[in-house]
């Protein structure tokens, strides 16, 4: 047996924070292809996002002989050249729907393991994929654990739209309770709004309350992870409080799971909302995830 190299620890004193925030990525990201890519995998999802870069890593330095014959399914441009860079044989979720494990980033992962991803604009894309897994598998570093939905990821929830409805969607956001919702721009090097591999806009829409709630008793599977999360998570501030975005300061507001579902099920009621960033149990929720600590080890959070 082939045994595999672990990355040394995160958390040495002399790192810089950003070398440390690294760390903690491969080390969740090493651990959860550990221990959940198949011995006789076929289809394997990738996902997008900084940490899934070392999930393809480690999956490359896997012996040959367990990867030569897998298809690997991105969720848009960047996984997609992951998987060509790394030699390994790419596919489409139009030709593969049946796929044995997905592993893919989180920009916020609650108790329950209800999940905000879309910050990379693949949302849509990472949704198909992860709805055509056996097994979800996220992947993460501490700055992620929360201990409710848009309390540490401040834009609040991504929602890909289709153009034209764009002005629409955000009215109706409003009236839902939304804080200034607002359309995505492209950034520096694109004038107007962000594109999606779909044709699309994206809507990024916080809520400050009355919606997705912390867990009053979150089940936490591993030990190391803490169930009373507060405002600081692995020793780090709530993302994005120190831009004074309203999602950031307040959260979702307090309640029970089933307001996660309730607000899941009305976005995607809206006309014009091709897909939401909030991954939960009717949209496939992960089955595990994966957290690089800031001291080196590795939380796990899972669900019953």
């Amino acid at each position: 047996m082939t045994t595999l190299a672990t990355p040394a620890a995160a958390a040495a004193p002399t790192l810089s924070p950003a070398a440390i925030i690294e760390g903690a990525k491969r080390l969740a990201a090493y651990r959860a292809v550990d221990e959940h890519f198949p011995q006789n995998a076929r289809y394997v999802g990738i996902g997008s996002g900084s940490t899934v870069v070392y999930v393809v890593e480690r999956i490359a330095q896997l012996p040959r002989d367990r990867t030569d014959h897998v298809v690997f399914i991105p969720t848009g441009f960047q996984s997609k050249e992951l998987i060509l860079k790394a030699g390994l044989k790419l596919g489409a979720i139009d030709m593969y729907t049946d796929l044995d494990v997905v592993f893919d980033g989180a920009d916020e992962v609650d108790p329950f393991l209800n999940c905000i991803k879309g910050g990379g604009a693949c949302l849509f894309q990472e949704k198909l994929v992860a709805i055509s897994g056996r097994k979800f598998v996220v992947v993460a570093d501490f700055r992620k654990l929360s201990p409710s939905l848009s309390t540490h990821y401040a834009p609040g929830i991504p929602i890909e739209v289709v153009p034209p409805a764009a002005q629409y969607v955000l009215s109706r956001l409003v009236a839902l309770g939304s804080t200034g919702p607002t359309i995505r721009m492209g950034g520096a090097s694109k004038a107007g709004p962000c594109i999606t591999d779909n044709g699309n806009f994206i809507i990024d829409a916080p809520f400050q309350d009355g919606f997705i709630p912390a867990s009053a008793s979150p089940r936490p599977i591993s030990p190391s992870v803490d169930a009373g999360l507060g405002e600081r998570v692995g020793g780090s501030d709530v993302l994005g409080k120190e831009e004074g975005h309203p999602g950031a300061a307040v959260g979702m507001g307090v309640g029970a799971n089933e307001h996660v579902e309730e607000l899941a099920k009305t976005l995607k009621s809206i006309v014009g909302v091709v897909e939401h960033g909030i991954f939960w149990g009717g949209d496939k929720k992960p089955v595990m995830a994966y957290f690089g600590m800031e001291d080196g080890s590795v939380a796990v959070r899972g669900h019953h």
